[in-house]
């Protein structure tokens, strides 16, 4: 099934959902044939493309109408009864209303009226039919007045009904235009054109013509067009785009890139490694739409009140028609069920919450986090515990030197770069990871000759002719001073190795998985919004319970089996909280289904990001506050917005009916048409004053 928008049939999707031009719910399309044998889908009605559906044509439709209204206005009765003169008059002039309303109805209302019976085929009535209806009501009725001979018409009013909801909806679309177009803004990441090296000259070519394997040029402040590995150059990188991180992000030969990220000042080389629906920005965008498509709860429930307004506003037209005609002249009568149908127009109810979804969506993206499903989003802001996976988490996930020790004291940076120096060699984590550390503090190393591993024990070499041994220490090699120590360091499941200079220990190393400086920050936040912490890991309940006191967390379970996980998380649910799981590899896949809203590490397993509603671009937990705080404010404008669709709704209906016209209080169509328009710019105003919002707590 394929639908489509009744104002702008160009517009098309093969799931439910709303214009991003207009924000108007689409409608079914059935298949035709189409030219050359082929067969397509088509428009209720309709052909397969309208040409001019956009702000622009409604901006034209309106100034043009505006300037027949205007003599139509001077030469009705209206004029002469408020302010006691009437225009000139010459031959015809009388019929001149009548002329120039036929001209705004078909030039002006026509697209309402082919707009309406695109609903009405779709079986979605909604605003276009109580537009067309009220339209083509008022013209009927005048049309037959005037050849009848009758006194009263509603020219005027048709035609001020018709310009108000001109400039109403062009306004509507430039408000909503602004709130939508979130995979619009994502394609403009990319560049047109890219300059590819091939048989050792540059020459530029369009980037649907870029393939694996490639080689391109970007030049200093230029956009990345793939996603590969630099292999010359070094930049900083503006990521902000695509992973929310607002500093450039230093990069050099063999470091990747992701495509629509900015260039620094540097030039760079990069080889493809992944073009058009695999890189990752085709990635985010794809989640963009799978989020924009789908629907929360609220939306659902505005969705079907916007659906049984149509039809009240339907029937309360047709019973004020029906109750004027015996009180009132025809004239009046059509007037009052005009007024009825044009001021219940659901427009802004049907708005109040796509809008501002569409537009949390693409916070969300902006700010270093996807949105998969809107329920997840939405249960967001209930979220009583966040619980956390330790190991690539809350920690780096890889081994870290957390201290070093000399048996000489001030000495320590010698024992670094010596252990440095003999593990170089070496591919093991710990080897690396004390490399990494020498690096860091940019000590330089001694020469080492005969390099040798020890099986089970560590590496070996000699540094000055003396020989050197790093690995696995025993309380035995260690000085007694340090042992102690040591052994407070193996409690926090750190490992701690020796340092020995010809048999003899000159200092020590303890390494761990290193707890995330942000996540000390995350923590902190979550606590300050009532929202409580847990952790879940596989270590032993020493280890856990230091890293929950070093982050300050309320609840741990240690020693938890990968398949015990999602039992955890049912745990926490019969205690009646909701929870929030995070989480980033395979075994995490069942805790994170469980939840109540499962969130992914970006950098995590495919499985796990399969398994989540909100997936982290980066793999920084302050991004968890964030989510929070997202959802919170996205409802609040929901609220807000479903309050003054429908508030307004109750109010002004019963008014447009009549109600208070023994008290000489009626309510003119176009004033409705006002009131209308306006209310539904007011819900596209207030969910734009979301973008406004600071994320950060």
């Amino acid at each position: 099934m394929i639908y489509a928008c009744p104002m702008h049939p160009e517009v098309r999707s093969d799931r439910e959902g709303r214009c991003p031009e207009c924000g108007m719910e689409l409608v079914p399309m059935k298949e035709r044939k189409v030219p050359h044998g082929g067969h397509g889908p088509a428009p209720h009605g309709g052909a397969d493309k309208h040409q001019g559906h956009s702000t622009a044509m409604f901006a034209r439709k309106f100034a043009v109408s505006l300037v027949l209204t205007v003599p139509v206005v001077l030469y009705s009765e209206i004029v002469p009864t408020l302010f006691g003169w009437r225009p000139p008059s010459f031959p015809g002039s009388d019929r001149l209303p009548a002329l120039l309303a036929s001209v705004v109805f078909f030039y002006g209302g026509w697209v309402f009226l082919v707009g309406g019976y695109r609903e009405m085929r779709g079986r979605k009535p909604g605003m276009m039919t109580l537009i067309s209806l009220a339209v083509f009501a008022a013209y009927a009725f005048s049309l037959w007045s005037t050849f009848a001979g009758g006194a009263e018409t509603l020219y005027w009013e048709l035609t001020t009904l018709i310009t108000i909801m001109l400039l109403g909806h062009w306004l509507e679309m430039r408000a909503v235009s602004s709130t939508s177009g979130a995979l619009k803004e994502l394609a403009k990441l990319l560049p047109d054109e890219v300059e590819v090296m091939r048989d050792g000259t540059s020459a530029k070519i369009p980037l649907s013509e870029l393939r694996e394997g490639d080689r391109f040029i970007v030049r200093p402040g230029g956009k990345i067009a793939a996603d590969g590995a630099i292999v010359d150059g070094a930049s900083d990188v503006n990521e902000a785009m695509v992973t929310g991180e607002s500093r450039p992000v230093r990069k050099a030969a063999g470091a990747r890139v992701i495509a629509g990220t900015v260039n620094g000042d540097g030039a760079l080389t990069v080889r493809v490694d992944a073009i058009g629906e695999k890189t990752f920005l085709s990635g985010v965008m794809r989640l963009v739409a799978e989020a924009q498509a789908s629907k929360s709860r609220l939306q659902i429930l505005s969705d079907r009140a916007a659906m049984v307004l149509t039809y009240v506003a339907v029937a309360a037209g047709l019973a004020t028609l029906a109750a004027w005609l015996f009180a009132a002249t025809p004239a009046f009568a059509v007037e009052r069920m005009v007024a009825v149908l044009v001021i219940a127009c659901p427009h802004a109810l049907g708005l109040a919450v796509p809008l501002v979804a569409s537009i949390s969506t693409m916070m969300a993206a902006k700010n270093g986090f996807l949105v998969k499903q809107r329920l997840a989003l939405e249960a967001a802001r209930d979220v009583d515990v966040v619980l956390f996976d330790k190991t690539g988490t809350l920690t780096k996930g890889e081994y870290g030197v957390e201290r070093v020790w000399s048996v000489e004291p001030g000495k320590e940076d010698d024992i670094l770069a010596l252990a440095a120096a003999v593990d170089a060699p070496s591919e093991h984590v710990v080897a690396k990871a004390i490399v990494a550390a020498a690096a860091e503090r940019r000590l330089a190393l001694p020469a080492v000759d005969g390099f040798a591993r020890v099986p089970g024990k560590g590496v070996k070499g000699e540094v000055g002719g003396r020989r050197i041994e790093v690995g696995g220490a025993t309380e035995a090699q260690l000085p007694e001073r340090l042992r102690e120590e040591a052994k407070a360091e193996n409690a926090k499941g750190r490992t701690v190795i020796s340092v020995l200079r010809d048999g003899s220990a000159v200092g020590a190393i303890a390494l761990g998985d290193v707890i995330r400086e942000e996540s000390r920050e995350a923590v902190r936040v979550l606590k300050a919004m009532g929202v409580k912490v847990a952790m879940i890991t596989g270590d032993s309940e020493d280890v856990a319970s230091w890293v929950a006191k070093e982050l300050g967390i309320d609840e741990v379970f240690a020693r938890v089996m990968p398949e015990e996980k999602s039992g955890k998380v049912k745990l926490l649910q019969g205690k009646g909280l909701r929870v929030a799981m995070v989480g980033d590899g395979i075994n995490d896949a069942p805790a994170l289904t469980q939840s109540d809203l499962g969130i992914a590490i970006g950098a995590g397993t495919n499985v796990a990001i399969e398994s989540a509603g909100i997936i982290l671009v980066k793999d920084d937990p302050r991004d968890i506050p964030k989510i929070i705080r997202l959802s919170r404010l996205t409802y609040a404008k929901m609220i807000q917005n479903l309050f003054w669709a429908t508030g307004y709704n109750i109010v002004a209906m019963p008014l447009a009916a009549g109600v208070l016209a023994y008290r000489g209080i009626t309510l003119q169509p176009a004033l409705a048409a006002v009131f209308m328009s306006l209310s539904t710019v007011i819900v596209a105003v207030n969910a734009l004053l979301l973008k406004r919002r600071n994320l950060a707590v």
